[in-house]
């Protein structure tokens, strides 16, 4: 029976679990207007306390608010059970009262006997301290705490949606990840704001027991007076008595749930729960528990106090400080892992070999002494986890691997400084702080802050170091606040970008046609090397990453530069990588402005565009006036200034001809200005002058 009982609920355990809560509300309903006799009251009061103390223990053991996501649904229906419990039990209570303390069931009985001795003035006393424990203490704070905190989650989702993108932008996420903090952060503040409007069903049901306790003396009084002809006493120790029974056997699962609602928002921290988390603080450190020990000790000597109660806790508090300490200790003096041996040191009479020419570090960081913590895995450094996140994100979005970053440290720095190097050569330097955030300005905040001001080394953005009290309230204020190991990351993640083509070396090259060569054998072995060398190739793909163009679509390069040898030979680097812009034009397209179909670009005053069309492409080579370049490289920062203003991308739209010469004239000038020409606008876009160059 049992067997075939588990083979039906397999297939139909989805099922079942959305009924539980349409037949809950059947059943809560269903208590409020039908009778229901002594026994099922007794059981579904049990059930009550049974349910309370359940909810609170989900709360102790929760690690973070959304862990227990649903439990202002919980709250409304443990509420709603409970007063239509108060419901079917003064209906009892008043029908059956004059027959004695048993009428409305065993529990109800025995809550008034043995919890209050039986006496009705102790009951009265009883619970009206359980109601200002839970309406005036419990649940007036986590009303409060839940309003503050929905407010602050609000507040804070701005600040903290733009750290995310600052996680994915620099790759120490991927998209995936970014959607589910983003819904986090959502469900979060929804969480909060639920909290707020929850809390009330507590409040509500507070009051509720007490006008419910009243109306059950009241009304039975009079009833077992009027209806029964009992005596006074007679009526009071049956109806005053059922009354303060039912009255607790509520008041105490409400007191539960009003705990487990303050634990839920008075929670700080997402990496341990309740019971870890005050254990480990407050039993942090020997010196606080040895005071205490201290002091207790002392008040057990002096006369007229409980010198055994006193000193025993005394005794057991010093114990547990000696323990600690003893334990303190031997963490401290505990041998670390054994580091990598040390090279040996060389002979100075031994001949010189091959081995000492140490390789140049293709991609190097070096780092100051006070911030090799955060590339130590002992002390939580996770800056190689980021790195390894950037590499992750470069090659994902660029197109091909790039060299791995070799980490050490340099004791000429700064203690808290770091540098960037490309092949030996220093292409960024920085210091960041551990232990404190930078709070970046993206344009918009305009609340100061507390610290020390500096500019963002990777985009040169205003900001300030901060402490991490304050990181809060900086997100809420509109800033980007991001940890050391992040700041250091982006910076790196900015660098490789920039300096992409000098990342692709033969090396690279070779790994990315060995890679593609998988993805299509007979293309690519058609193609390299029998018609185009690897040098070639290395050199093409670096002439469209110095412009910032993306390599991913490699089947679309190689397949364009076969077009190429059929359409009558193979042709220099650059003509090919100018062949290979008008086949990428989509891709380029889009990778400067995103879907948008009308294009907001930059253009040139016919009368100069004229000029340099004829200076940019004589016979003779390039010949430009030095004042017309220096006006025009000065006129396209402006305007790429301007364009970035208005929030458009900042591009420069010029004809055919020029576009290479162009964009290598104002690269150094304007590096974040796109130049394209006529032959990489799509046909399915359209564009819009914003701004011109040499115009009055």
């Amino acid at each position: 029976m049992l067997a075939q009982m588990q083979a039906w609920l397999g297939p139909n355990a989805h099922m079942i679990k959305g009924l539980a809560i349409p037949v809950l509300v059947i059943m809560v309903l269903a208590m409020m207007v039908l009778p229901l006799p002594p026994f099922l009251l007794d059981l579904l009061f049990t059930f009550n306390i049974a349910m309370a103390l359940m909810v609170m223990m989900v709360a102790a053991y929760m690690v973070k608010p959304l862990d227990f996501a649903a439990f202002p649904a919980v709250l409304l229906l443990t509420t709603l059970m409970r007063l239509s419990l108060n419901v079917a039990s003064t209906r009892v209570v008043l029908l059956e009262g004059h027959t004695g303390t048993g009428a409305a069931g065993k529990v109800i009985e025995s809550f008034g006997h043995f919890l209050i001795g039986g006496n009705f003035a102790v009951g009265l006393i009883v619970f009206a301290i359980l109601v200002v424990i839970n309406f005036v203490v419990v649940t007036k704070g986590a009303e409060r705490i839940a309003e503050v905190g929905a407010r602050f989650a609000l507040d804070a989702m701005p600040g903290k949606q733009m750290a995310i993108d600052a996680d994915l932008n620099a790759g120490l996420i991927d998209e995936h990840e970014a959607k589910r903090r983003r819904a986090e952060v959502g469900n979060e503040a929804e969480f909060f704001g639920s909290m707020d409007g929850a809390s009330k069903f507590v409040r509500g049901d507070a009051i509720a027991g007490i006008l419910i306790l009243f109306i059950n003396i009241i009304g039975g009084f009079i009833i077992g007076v009027a209806q029964h002809s009992l005596t006074m006493s007679q009526a009071a120790s049956s109806y005053i008595l059922l009354a303060i029974g039912d009255a607790l056997v509520a008041q105490i699962p409400a007191l539960l749930i009003s705990v487990a609602a303050a634990m839920v928002v008075s929670r700080v921290g997402k990496d341990n729960d309740v019971g870890t988390q005050i254990l480990g603080q407050m039993f942090k450190t020997s010196k606080s528990v040895a005071i205490v020990a201290a002091v207790i000790g002392m008040l057990g000597i002096i006369p007229g106090m409980p010198h055994l109660v006193f000193l025993f806790i005394g005794g057991l508090l010093g114990y547990l400080a000696w323990w600690m300490h003893k334990r303190e200790v031997a963490e401290k003096n505990r041998p670390k892992d054994t580091p990598a041996a040390a090279p040996a040191q060389a002979d100075p009479n031994a001949e010189a070999t091959w081995d000492d020419l140490q390789p140049v570090d293709v991609l190097g960081l070096e780092v100051g002494y006070r911030l090799i913590q955060l590339v130590d895995k002992e002390r939580q450094g996770d800056l190689l986890g980021r790195i390894k996140g950037v590499r992750r994100k470069f090659a994902q979005d660029v197109g091909f691997l790039p060299p791995a970053v070799h980490i050490r440290d340099n004791l000429e720095l700064k203690p808290s400084g770091y540098r960037i190097t490309l092949r030996g050569a220093v292409v960024g330097e920085g210091e960041v702080f551990p232990g404190m955030f930078l709070a970046i300005n993206p344009g918009h905040a305009s609340t100061p802050l507390i610290g020390t001001a500096t500019t963002d080394p990777a985009f040169g953005l205003p900001a300030t170091w901060i402490e991490e009290r304050q990181r809060e309230p900086a997100q809420m204020a509109g800033y980007t606040v991001v940890d050391p190991s992040t700041v250091v990351a982006t910076h790196l993640s900015h660098l490789m970008q920039v300096h992409a083509s000098k990342l692709l070396g033969r090396v690279e090259t070779q790994q990315l046609v060995e890679h593609v060569t998988k993805l299509a054998p007979k293309l690519m072995e058609d193609m390299v090397p029998k018609t185009v060398q690897i040098a070639t190739l290395q050199r093409v793909l670096q002439l469209l990453l110095e412009e910032g163009v993306h390599i991913r679509d490699m089947r679309s390069i190689v397949e364009a530069l076969a077009e190429s040898a059929g359409a009558g030979g193979m042709a220099g680097p650059d003509e090919l990588a100018r062949r290979l812009r008008i086949t990428l034009a989509p891709a380029i397209v889009q990778q400067i402005y995103g879907p948008v179909r009308e294009l907001d670009v930059i253009a040139i005053e016919p009368d100069l565009e004229r000029l340099l069309t004829q200076a940019l492409t004589s016979q003779g080579g390039p010949v430009l006036d030095p004042g017309v370049a220096d006006q025009l490289t000065r006129s396209a920062a402006n305007a790429c200034k301007r364009q970035e203003d208005m929030g458009h991308p900042a591009c420069l739209l010029v004809p055919d001809p020029i576009r290479p010469a162009m964009a290598r004239l104002l690269k150094r000038a304007a590096p974040r200005l796109r130049v394209l020409c006529h032959s990489e606008i799509p046909e399915t876009h359209s564009i819009r002058i914003g701004s011109i160059i040499g115009g009055n």
